[in-house]
């Protein structure tokens, strides 16, 4: 895409002005950083609060008679369960069980299932639901809203002073509220690792909000390329790159989605694959990589044996600025899975050696109780 067909978010100005580096990513125009760099935006988060912009996903209502029980007809968790102001981590499925998409569905009022699905998805994603669910449910695609995440060991402080009321959540809590003079839609969740929040406020008011949150010094603008190392610390996949269409949540390590009252009545897509890998284990599961030496292990690496052997690929990889080392995540068979496997990883045509070792790399910091 060029520069003048690429979109805007409500913050675009403001990302400008306060000199990021712009970057083309799911058809916007995001910072991918700012004048303080990847690494000490990352290191930021990690010790204070980050401020993000993640307006780019996709905002959703689903209305109509029963949209919690629609739902689990194209997922495979248990929303007709989902409690008043909580959230659920779920995913889109297609018939062979495979992942069109990873969302959170929430109940922060009573108007319906609100949604919030990846930017680079969302056409599909919310096409896909009107077709399955025609004559069920309702999609309103929230087009006016905005969505920041503030993430850091110091974020539930900072909305103390905004939002009394969030700073009472606990992880995976959806509430709406008012909030920094707004409406808002809160939830104590992300894409760090970290504990935090996600605030969908109107457009025409997100940049007071994020100017607004700024002012308090415990908090500094952080972009893309943190929010990626963030993330593939936390062992969090990211869609296109670590699961797709072709990736079972069994084999993306994300079994956790599927609810045990959905694997026990099968009723969901995919449903047989899946029974069956949960019985008979997949042929590639997910992993995390240490590198232990050469360069830093991108997608798309080959991954080794010990042998030398091909067995799978590296999906996301890079610097650990929290650790100070190269990891990466990929695919290989499970006999080569467990925690403390040798490997390598194959870049630039140079065998380096790897280790499979826990995830998340760095241990989340989620508030589960107060």
């Amino acid at each position: 895409m060029t520069d003048e067909t690429l979109k805007q978010t409500p913050l675009y100005e403001a990302h400008v002005a306060a000199g990021a580096r712009m970057v083309p990513f799911a058809g916007y125009a995001m910072p991918v950083q700012y004048r303080d760099g990847v690494l000490k935006e990352h290191l930021w988060t990690r010790e204070h609060a980050g401020l993000f912009d993640v307006s780019h996903m996709g905002q959703a209502r689903l209305r109509g008679v029963s949209p919690l029980s629609a739902f689990e007809e194209v997922t495979p968790g248990d929303f007709i369960g989902l409690g008043a102001g909580k959230q659920r981590y779920s995913l889109l499925l297609n018939k062979k069980g495979g992942i069109i998409d990873d969302l959170m569905g929430a109940r922060p009022d009573d108007d319906g299932l609100f949604v919030v699905v990846n930017g680079a998805c969302k056409d599909g994603d919310f096409k896909f639901i009107d077709n399955e669910l025609a004559g069920q449910v309702r999609i309103e695609r929230l087009e006016d809203r905005a969505l920041l995440a503030l993430q850091g060991p110091e974020a539930a402080a900072v909305m103390a002073v905004h939002a009394p009321e969030a700073a009472g959540m606990v992880f995976m809590e959806c509430r709406a509220m008012s909030a920094f003079g707004t409406d808002a839609i809160v939830s104590r969740s992300g894409y760090t690792g970290e504990d935090g929040y996600e605030i969908s406020v109107p457009a025409a008011e997100a940049p007071r909000v994020w100017a607004t949150l700024l002012e308090d010094e415990r908090v500094r603008a952080i972009g893309l390329g943190a929010r990626d190392s963030l993330r593939l610390e936390a062992g969090l996949p990211l869609y296109g790159h670590d699961i797709d269409e072709t990736t079972s949540p069994v084999e993306a390590a994300l079994t956790f989605a599927v609810s045990k009252k959905r694997r026990d009545a099968q009723d969901f897509p995919g449903a047989a694959r899946i029974a069956k890998e949960l019985a008979e284990g997949p042929s590639r599961v997910r992993v995390g990589l240490k590198i232990l030496e050469g360069a830093p292990a991108r997608e798309g690496a080959e991954i080794a044996n010990e042998a030398g052997e091909v067995v799978g690929k590296v999906t996301s990889g890079g610097f650990a600025p929290s650790l100070g080392c190269a990891i990466a995540m990929g695919y290989v068979p499970p006999a080569l899975a467990a925690v403390g496997t040798a490997l390598k990883v194959i870049v630039r045509g140079k065998a380096g050696a790897a280790e499979v070792v826990a995830m998340p790399f760095v241990p989340n910091r989620y508030v589960r109780k107060l």
